[in-house]
């Protein structure tokens, strides 16, 4: 949607998507981050997680597909400006499913070749239960 259709208060909801065994696998190689919140599933079941826990990064990850999946291929989007307030207050663990929740907040002109302006979304990624494991403000670059 281009910068000057969208609305303060659009909401967006993308699809469901299950975090596996295989996803913390894999973004752990290609990270390097081995710490044994993620792979020592010893170590974690006498925490007050019980289990393993995935990558704060690796839910970062997923939030950004599921936002650019759900947009197909908008051509009013030039590109992912920032990130604010980037927080997890909750673990994901392997086995839960996650939706991300966007809301409009903020629009401002910006200076670009390509874009109009930025717009600041809220954003909450939610397990099936309503927990929020990622809260952030999402800032894209529109045209």
């Amino acid at each position: 949607m281009a910068y000057a259709d969208l609305e303060i208060g659009d909401r967006q909801v993308t699809d469901g998507r299950t975090i596996t065994e295989a996803d913390v696998v894999n973004f752990a190689g290609v990270s390097g981050d081995f710490n044994s919140l993620h792979t020592d599933a010893t170590a974690m079941a006498d925490t007050e997680f019980g289990e393993r826990i995935a990558h704060g990064a690796l839910v970062f990850a997923v939030t950004s597909g599921l936002v650019w999946q759900s947009r197909g291929d908008d051509e009013d989007v030039v590109a992912l400006y920032g990130v604010d307030h980037l927080r997890f207050p909750a673990p994901t663990f392997v086995g839960d499913t996650l939706r991300v929740e966007l809301e409009a907040a903020e629009k401002r002109p910006h200076d670009h070749p390509d874009a109009t302006g930025i717009v600041a979304y809220e954003t909450a990624v939610k397990k099936d239960d309503d927990t929020v494991v990622l809260a952030a403000t999402l800032l894209t670059l529109l045209r």
